[in-house]
C-alpha cells in the first residue's frame, strides 16, 4: 500500500484485476458507480499477464482510495516492469468526479517515488493522445518532461 496526503493506493490483486477488467467492482465501492475504461483497461493487462506468467509484483496496478469516505475514485499502475534500460511505464485514471482537485498528480507523484525505491528504476515514462491536455497537465505538475512524440502519442518523461 502507498499512502499519500489524500490518497491510499491499493494494490489490486490478479483476481480483483480480472473482475474489474471484465465489468465488476473488483471489491471497492467506487465513486460513482464504477472504474472508467483507463482502469478497466490497466486492469485487463495485469490480468493477462498473470494468466501467462508475467506480472512481477509491485509492478501492476493500484486502486485509487480516498480514505476519508473509503470510495474508490481511479486508479494508477505500472504497464509492467522495468525494461532493461530500468524505465517503468505508468498509466492513471480517475472518475469524473474526482478530477480537477489535484488528486491525479498527488497519485501519479506517489507511484513515480514508489518507483525510484526500487534500484533499478531510473526513469518513467508516461504517454498520452495530443487532444488529452488534462492528462499532459497531470504529469507536467508531477514533474515529467515531454519528449519528442512517437507514433501519434505524446511522450513525458521523469529520470531518477
Amino acid at each position: 500500500m502507498i499512502n499519500t496526503a489524500r490518497l491510499r493506493l491499493e494494490p489490486v490483486s490478479t483476481g480483483a484485476a480480472g473482475q474489474l477488467a471484465y465489468g465488476g467492482d473488483g471489491g471497492w465501492t467506487w465513486l460513482g458507480g464504477g472504474p472508467e475504461e483507463g482502469t478497466r483497461g490497466m486492469a485487463g493487462i495485469v490480468a493477462r499477464a498473470a494468466e501467462v506468467g508475467w506480472h512481477r509484483p509491485p509492478w501492476g496496478l493500484y486502486v485509487v482510495v480516498h480514505p476519508a469516505d473509503g470510495l474508490a475514485i481511479g486508479s494508477v499502475g505500472f504497464h509492467g516492469p522495468p525494461d532493461p534500460g530500468g524505465c517503468v511505464e505508468i498509466g492513471y485514471d480517475l472518475v469524473p468526479a474526482a478530477r480537477g482537485f489535484g488528486l491525479a498528480t498527488e497519485g501519479v507523484k506517489a507511484l513515480t517515488a514508489f518507483a525510484f525505491t526500487h534500484p533499478a528504476v531510473r526513469s518513467a515514462l508516461a504517454v498520452t493522445r495530443p487532444d488529452n491536455t488534462r492528462s499532459q497537465r497531470v504529469l507536467l505538475r508531477a514533474g515529467f518532461v515531454r519528449g519528442p512524440d512517437q507514433e501519434g502519442l505524446r511522450r513525458y518523461r521523469v529520470d531518477r
